[in-house]
């Protein structure tokens, strides 16, 4: 994809990429959804922290695919997936950018759950 207009016309809002060195783990109503050493962690100017999971660590059977779909001036399109874990269903609860900006190609085929839309979660070093 091309560059990202976010940036261009926004130069001074930040989008930081760090790919954490220690296994994350992402535990919802005490199911474990995603493990994995190569996450991504994401600081946004105005946003709280994301971790991208490689989509290979992510539970596949819990999720599946909505319609929603946003657009990111700085990332691109993300593309949503409900979540169910422990007998519960959460709407548009992960995201990813299939086709990032060419600034965050890192991303690509990642994904990051909302943390807002699931009271349940836990994300956090594995112990």
């Amino acid at each position: 994809m091309d560059k990202s207009p976010g940036h261009r016309q926004h130069p001074d809002h930040k989008v930081r990429e760090e790919q954490l060195s220690e296994r994350m783990q992402v535990e919802v109503n005490g199911e474990s959804i995603a493990e994995s050493t190569d996450v991504i962690k994401v600081d946004e100017d105005g946003n709280p922290p994301r971790y991208y999971f490689p989509r290979s660590a992510v539970a596949q059977d819990h999720l599946d695919r909505s319609e929603t779909t946003t657009k990111c001036p700085f990332k691109g399109t993300a593309h949503y997936f409900n979540l169910t874990a422990g007998g519960e269903r959460y709407q548009d609860a992960i995201w990813s950018y299939e086709d990032p900006y060419e600034e965050h190609r890192a991303l690509k085929d990642r994904l990051a759950f909302y943390d807002e839309k699931v009271p349940a979660i836990r994300i956090r070093p594995r112990p």
